[in-house]
């Protein structure tokens, strides 16, 4: 986090890891305000700091796009619309209105961009770290693992997440541009966060609702 905060612009807020004691889950949350919660599951995926700089890249990107207000603000105007049609209707079609019109909105409205702002994320995520001196390499590297640990995925039309083949293309596609940033900044002096990287894998467990991974 020392390393990332300083390139993503958000040193204002008051940043903080906690890791949840958790071993069969892995995923990883922020909240407004720049708390980040990484379950320890998620911990041997990463293998290493250059690991969880692609998780804690993709968190703090969500809260520097914004995206919680982004999805809130989208969701009002969904609302306002379905609730529209809901007034054209009467009796029982009311209830068909309903159910129909929120099915469609989530297949429409909100799962598509959940699928966009995981994308954005993981995009500004992989450039942060790169830019902070991690290897973005380590990223594509860490997706892959989680491909291999996973189950077969639903189609990703159905999903609020791109799936784990859509996110290594992707990741793939921009490695170029993460790797020229790389070699753009300043890297001298990285090794000292070594140890504090380890130190802070000791942390304490909490659990809170969330913007997963």
């Amino acid at each position: 986090m020392r390393r990332l905060i300083p390139v993503s612009g958000m040193e204002d807020s008051e940043w903080e890891i906690r890791v949840i004691d958790d071993p069969h889950t892995a995923n990883a949350f922020v909240l407004p305000g720049g708390k980040v919660f990484v379950y320890s599951g998620l911990i041997p995926i990463a293998r290493n700091e250059h690991g969880l700089a692609a998780v804690l890249g993709h968190e703090i990107a969500h809260n520097l796009a914004q995206h919680v207000g982004e999805r809130m603000s989208s969701q009002l105007g969904a609302n306002i619309l379905l609730y529209s049609l809901i007034t054209l209707t009467g009796g029982i079609g009311i209830l068909v209105t309903s159910w129909l019109g929120n099915v469609i909105l989530d297949l429409v409205f909100s799962r598509p961009m959940g699928r966009r702002q995981e994308a954005e994320a993981d995009y500004i995520g992989l450039m942060m770290m790169a830019e902070a001196c991690y290897d973005p390499q380590e990223a594509l590297g860490f997706w892959q693992r989680m491909k291999g640990m996973s189950e077969q995925e639903p189609p990703e039309w159905m999903s609020t997440h791109p799936s784990n083949s859509n996110r290594i293309q992707k990741i793939q596609e921009w490695m170029p541009k993460a790797l020229e940033k790389l070699q753009e900044s300043d890297c001298q002096g990285t090794a000292a966060f070594a140890d504090l990287f380890k130190r802070a894998l000791v942390g304490n467990s909490f659990m809170e609702r969330r913007h997963d991974i």
